[in-house]
């Protein structure tokens, strides 16, 4: 009997594509199942395969539409729980919410929390995510939480394209964690944006500390929403004397004015990896890549339903 003979896969409706690049790396077929509504707008959810006694993921990223996404999530490991998985893990390649992730004013939720409690009461066993906007959201949790970066995938990347003269900038303060572990990868010098918002999709970055003057910019974030911060900083180092610009993300959300941004903005090259599907829009806008997490998403996955170590895959970044 194969290891993989108990392991079940299934898919949202967020990110098939995802869901089955895994299920290929993995060689196993994706689960069967039927996402259906009701007239009134409610939505069912049918596992067509036998679950009882499987372990079970759910891949489902609460990208846009937000809400919608996480509720189906919530109604698939309800449905799994109540077919007698053994457990069910829920795979979120994006995880919505993320930046409510604290009271940063009076009378506001703590919604990152509350998700969270969510998942966990909806029957998830754990939880497989990818570059949660704060590492100590894992802490929201009362399950365990494997938690993956995609510096795995963008990190191989960019020192594939063997960048001369490469400085890694951080396009503010609050990123210059992620960006000091690029440098160190990437074997580059360092740099930081200093910005000031403006408005509330509107950035300004007006300081700098590092030199751009002849380099190659690297800048790295877990995620690209209105696009602001990052344009911004471009046209800075750009002004700085910098020569090529390239921005490495997790997460290309890509809202408001952001592809529009983008495509004004001096940057030569935007590499996104696939936790959040691209919109038509999105696909037309030249300077975007796409990388796939499935293969790490597949191997983080064998290694939990065979009892393995996780962290490990990060060892050799």
């Amino acid at each position: 009997m194969s290891p993989n003979d108990n392991l079940k896969i299934f898919s949202g409706s967020s990110n098939v594509a995802l869901a089955s690049a895994v299920c290929k790396y993995l060689d196993i077929p994706l689960g069967r199942a039927k996402i259906d509504r009701f007239p009134d707008g409610e939505k069912v959810i049918r596992v067509e395969d036998d679950v009882r006694g499987r372990d079970c993921f759910v891949v489902q990223s609460t990208c846009k539409p937000v809400d919608e996404h996480l509720v189906e999530l919530l109604i698939y490991l309800d449905c799994l729980r109540r077919a007698s998985a053994s457990r069910v893990t829920a795979v979120i390649p994006y995880f919505g919410y993320a930046r409510q992730d604290r009271k940063d004013e009076g009378r506001v939720p703590i919604t990152a929390k509350l998700v969270a409690n969510l998942i966990t009461t909806a029957g998830a066993d754990r939880v497989l995510a990818i570059d949660l906007h704060a590492r100590q959201l894992q802490g929201f949790f009362d399950i365990p939480v494997d938690h993956l970066t995609g510096e795995l995938v963008l990190s191989k990347y960019f020192r594939d394209k063997r960048i001369s003269n490469l400085t890694v900038v951080s396009p503010d303060v609050g990123n210059m964690r992620i960006a000091s572990r690029y440098a160190a990868h990437l074997g580059g010098e360092l740099a930081i944006v200093h910005k000031k918002r403006v408005g509330g999709s509107e950035v300004q970055a007006y300081e700098m500390i590092g030199e751009t003057e002849g380099k190659n910019v690297l800048m790295c974030d877990d995620i690209i929403a209105t696009a602001g911060t990052v344009c911004s900083a471009a046209s800075l180092v750009k002004k700085r004397g910098a020569e090529k610009v390239y921005v490495g993300v997790t997460h290309g959300i890509f809202a408001g004015q952001a592809l529009e941004r983008l495509e004004q903005a001096p940057i030569d090259e935007v590499v996104v990896t696939d936790t959040i599907p691209l919109t038509k829009q999105a696909k037309e806008v030249g300077c975007i890549k796409v990388l796939s997490v499935a293969d790490m998403l597949g191997e983080a996955i064998r290694r939990i339903h065979r009892n393995e170590s996780v962290s490990s895959l990060f060892d050799n970044i």
